[in-house]
């Protein structure tokens, strides 16, 4: 009686024809052994779930190392396939597989084929095992080049091609059915984690933080740490939030790639992505996140090396590590030797007469690092941080009233009214668009009960009508925030129509935002000047950071002497 082991493989766990479902391939494998009565079954089995015979080298599959290792050792003698492509798709590979096999006196017997293991001194039928395998690999090459055009084709018109969604997002059933008759889905927009990636985004574009730091920040609170995918927010997540252009509403392909077994990422250039924006999956508008992409690009180089940099726009000032208590530390500089100025600490100690307490503090310090080596200087090197702050805020906070008075400002109103009105029409549009949207699959998938009831739907009834329910849901929330869009902008056009009959009543005598304001309802608000000592004073030091190095190009400080330099 010959030994015979069964090798199993699928290489995707939702086939279900006979090459992919396990209990089909088993089955059929069983029934073929039994058919050789000097053939016995063994017990062990080799099972490979999931696994290509064509990306995967025949060094990489452990299984099929086992299988050899036990046929070295003598413990089978035939082993059994549903197909010779379970063994692999390798022309060369899995040829020489076969016949090191052979030389430890173990055939390979498939259903379909029978025996494929040649003899030692067979040429022609080791050249036809070469052709057979030569053959499987060209067969998967082409799948795998027809898969790639259909899904660049699909991603060009903006479909989602499948596997599972980026964060912000659920899938949830489009109402169209595949022309293999499965049931096709689509990305629909979950608001709580829309708003954490709206955060996300400020985070890295405003406030100029890293992708761990930003990690770190999400964290630190329960309720967003809860929302994590894991339960845990990491920075290679925060990354692929940051660099994925679907938030804009633009499918992607092509992103990352497998070469040579190892996954890496491509560069923006060799991505696909959709011709046009879908409205109903945007959660970041286009400008906010070509800043972001700009911003982080900028940061990266200055952790590379100079011979390393990547082109970048220049002229877009970032912070590498937006970090610490001191705002000023990337733009202040010594006045005696023009050195950078660096963080530093004095520490003030006290006693308090009636309980005899002893009480401390820390006074952050902006020191030059040549005076505290020993270089001589003329003139102090170290200031108190909070009053050389005051006084450049001071300075910047007038700046910024001067570069605010030199506009026009009912202009401004104007554009200001104008360009939330436009917000307020397209998000009127894109939620009238979806509405249209969600009816029409409702009607279409009610149509479809019947068929699901009677078991010719490819969706069971239970997911069907919870998939209504999805939409059915999604359809109030789009409702309500149709009508507050709609009352909103019923108040801007009101704004508007006050404004300009303000303007017409005034003609010529409007001379300056004071005589406007007082006649204008809504406009006292918009044309005000900001205290901005005040925003200054309350901000976080990391906002005053970004503010400092986006207006200021460099300030230089040297006993009681304070020179900035405004940049522009």
């Amino acid at each position: 009686m010959k030994r015979v082991r069964i090798l199993l493989r699928v290489s995707s766990s939702k086939q279900l024809d006979a090459d992919g479902d396990l209990s089909v391939q088993r089955r059929l494998v069983k029934e073929y052994v039994e058919r050789h009565k000097d053939w016995q079954l063994d017990e062990k089995e080799y099972f490979e779930g999931s696994n290509s015979g064509y990306q995967n080298a025949v060094s990489q599959r452990d299984i099929l190392q086992e299988a050899l290792a036990d046929a070295q050792n003598g413990e089978y003698d035939i082993l059994a396939a549903y197909k010779d492509d379970r063994i692999g798709r390798r022309m060369w590979e899995i040829g020489a597989y076969v016949m090191t096999l052979k030389s430890c006196n173990v055939d390979i017997y498939t259903v379909k084929d029978g025996c494929i293991s040649p003899e030692n001194d067979d040429i022609m039928g080791q050249i036809m095992l070469a052709l057979r395998y030569g053959n499987a690999q060209k067969s998967s090459s082409d799948t795998g080049m027809r898969v790639k055009d259909t899904a660049e084709k699909l991603v060009r018109e903006g479909k989602f091609m499948g596997g599972a969604p980026p964060y912000g997002y659920r899938l949830t059933f489009s109402g169209e059915l595949s022309k293999h008759g499965r049931a096709l889905h689509k990305l629909e927009i979950v608001p709580e984690q829309a708003a954490l990636v709206q955060k996300i985004y400020e985070l890295s574009c405003y406030r100029e933080f890293g992708s761990v730091k930003i990690a770190g920040l999400l964290n630190a609170s329960p309720s967003e740490r809860e929302m994590a995918p894991g339960n845990e927010w990491k920075s290679g997540t925060i990354s692929g939030i940051l660099s994925n252009p679907v938030y804009t509403g633009h499918a992607a392909y092509k992103r990352r790639e497998q070469i040579g077994g190892k996954c890496r990422r491509n560069n923006r250039s060799d991505w696909v992505t959709a011709d046009n924006p879908n409205p109903e999956i945007r959660i970041i508008d286009d400008a906010l996140w070509q800043l972001t992409q700009q911003k982080r690009k900028a940061r990266a180089v200055r952790f590379q090396k100079k011979a390393q940099m990547p082109e970048c726009d220049t002229s877009i000032p970032v912070i590498s590590r937006n970090d610490g208590v001191l705002p000023l530390r990337d733009i202040l500089f010594c006045g005696f030797c023009g050195r950078k100025m660096v963080n530093g600490t004095r520490y003030s100690y006290w006693t308090l007469q009636s309980t005899g307490e002893k009480k401390s503090r820390k006074i952050p310090l902006y020191r030059c690092p040549a005076s505290h080596n020993g270089i001589p200087h003329n003139q102090r090197a170290q200031f108190r941080a909070d009053m050389l702050e005051q006084i450049v805020f001071d300075c910047l906070a007038e700046h910024i009233g001067s570069l605010l008075r030199q506009e026009d400002i009912t202009a401004l109103y104007r554009k200001m009214l104008d360009s939330r009105r436009k917000n307020l029409e397209a998000g009127r549009r894109r939620a009238e668009t979806e509405l249209a949207k969600l009816t029409q699959d409702i009607q279409l998938m009610r149509q479809h009960i019947p068929d699901a009831m009677s078991g010719n739907y490819p969706l069971p009834v239970t997911e069907l009508a919870h998939a209504l329910r999805q939409k059915n849901e999604r359809i109030t929330l789009l409702e309500e925030t149709l009508q507050e869009t709609r009352m909103s902008l019923e108040e801007v056009c009101n704004s508007i129509a006050a404004f300009s009959s303000t303007l017409y009543s005034f003609g010529q005598n409007v001379s300056s935002p004071d005589t406007l304001t007082s006649k204008t309802p809504g406009l006292e608000k918009a044309s005000a000047l900001p205290a901005w000592p005040q925003l200054l004073e309350n901000t976080s030091p990391e906002t005053k950071r970004v503010l400092t190095n986006r207006l200021i190009e460099r300030i230089e400080v040297s006993g009681e002497q304070i020179l900035i330099r405004f940049r522009g």
